[in-house]
């Protein structure tokens, strides 16, 4: 017998990939739990399958950095207050401190939909009944015609988890000029944001101010202090952008509509921004 729950959950976080760099992904998961029938006459409960999977999924992966331990691109070290991270990228070293919460470490040398179905069918698999002889996660991104970019980001003043310094999301962007979609602009904002890191400003800090990490020539320093720690990133400064704001997707989808209307402000502005699936902001101007 074979129990099924689609759409059972949607991972948002951010992995390390050799040609891309620092990727924010939003993934669906997908449940299926093959077994017998207990002694309820069901291989497992609704309700306990969004509530075991699902927070089991929150822990092991959601809003973190999955690191590909098995790459050799990788450095991986832990000091006596933070999990310290280098990664050589093709497009150039990326460097994290952050409690070790922060980080998904996964054995493989490519984080993709399938190592990260494995890993977490791996560490779930235990926590379910013993008829249940078999778990299968399929992950996947949303269905969609439009225009997406994928960004990284992070959040100091949540108090969630939200706080991590890298985590991410692949979001759907929908830009209305006096009404109408715009087509060349979802473009134009999809490719400027492909695979970016989005700092705020008041993150950015001299590489002096680093406590774990040393700085490097054409990067970013970010360090801030959260409910969960301490949190530092060095990263090449192509791979970002800075915005005068914080990188919630309320300030986001504003500051895309006010740089919007600073090129032209004859025209009223429409921006849609989605932080993953499913959620977002709308800013007018």
């Amino acid at each position: 017998m074979i129990l099924f729950v689609n759409s059972l959950t949607v991972i948002d976080f951010s992995y390390l990939d050799l040609k891309r760099g620092m990727v924010g992904e939003s993934y669906i998961v997908d449940a299926e739990l093959h077994g017998s029938l207990d002694d309820t006459a069901m291989v497992f409960d609704f309700a306990k399958v969004k509530k075991v999977i699902k927070q089991a999924i929150d822990q092991l992966v959601d809003h973190k950095l999955a690191i590909p331990t098995a790459c050799q691109a990788v450095t991986l070290c832990a000091t006596d207050t933070a999990t310290v991270v280098h990664y050589n990228s093709d497009r150039g070293t990326i460097s994290l401190a952050s409690p070790a919460d922060a980080f998904a470490c996964i054995a493989t040398t490519q984080i993709n939909e399938q190592s990260v179905s494995e890993f977490l069918q791996e560490n779930i698999k235990p926590l379910l009944p013993a008829n249940v002889e078999r778990l299968v996660l399929t992950l996947r991104p949303e269905a969609s015609n439009g225009f997406y970019y994928h960004y990284s980001h992070g959040l100091k003043k949540h108090d969630g988890n939200c706080q991590r310094i890298a985590h991410g999301h692949r979001s759907t962007i929908q830009l209305y000029v006096d009404g109408m979609l715009s087509p060349r602009l979802n473009k134009q904002w999809s490719e400027r944001w492909h695979d970016i890191y989005l700092g705020s400003a008041t993150d950015l800090c001299d590489s002096s101010a680093l406590q774990q990490l040393a700085g490097q020539a054409d990067a970013y320093c970010f360090r801030y202090q959260a409910s969960q720690g301490w949190f530092e990133l060095v990263i090449p400064q192509r791979h970002c952008e800075i915005v005068p704001c914080d990188s919630t997707v309320e300030c986001l989808a504003d500051y895309i509509a006010s740089e919007l209307k600073a090129m032209d402000n004859s025209k009223t502005y429409k921006v849609v921004a989605y932080e993953g699936v499913a959620k977002g902001a709308i800013a007018q101007q």
